[in-house]
């Protein structure tokens, strides 16, 4: 009998939970951040920028580890997706004129958010791999079943 390994239900909750919390931290801090509203609007969108590029990357890789099945032009958009959105971000980040404090905390959450994206991915990715081995097993029982009953009526 195989046996689909599954996470846990508490590390399903700890993963969603902690990347709504790293998500919520990034929302206060950029919501409450001083300086000039322009400012504010770069680093709102290069978070999201990060946010999506890192998903985009996770499922690249995934799809990618055991055969190549992408272009490399389209792991060159991804990579250099990723890679823009990170140094942008960082060089807001860097460039803002605000207290030292406010960008460690900011920093901080970005690092936090962006490693959860990673993990919350994988998650998703490993659940999706597991239903699919799940329904791939489920029909071979099912044909092997239907295999069976024929020399069962036979007899």
């Amino acid at each position: 009998m195989n046996r689909i390994q599954r996470d846990t239900k508490a590390w399903r909750y700890q993963v969603w939970a902690s990347f709504g919390i790293s998500v919520a931290l990034c929302a206060t801090g950029l919501a409450y951040l001083p300086g000039a509203d322009l400012d504010r609007a770069f680093m709102v969108m290069g978070y999201v920028f990060c946010l999506t590029t890192a998903f985009a990357l996770s499922k690249f890789i995934r799809d990618n580890q055991t055969e190549r099945r992408d272009t490399p032009m389209w792991g060159l958009v991804v990579w250099s997706g990723f890679g823009l959105a990170m140094g942008l971000t960082a060089w807001g980040l860097w460039r803002m004129d605000i207290q030292p404090v406010w960008k460690a905390y900011l920093l901080v959450c970005w690092l936090y958010v962006i490693s959860n994206v990673f993990t919350l991915a994988k998650m998703l990715r490993d659940a999706h791999d597991a239903d699919v081995l799940d329904a791939r097993l489920q029909g071979r029982r099912e044909a092997a079943r239907g295999a069976v009953q024929p020399l069962d009526q036979a007899a």
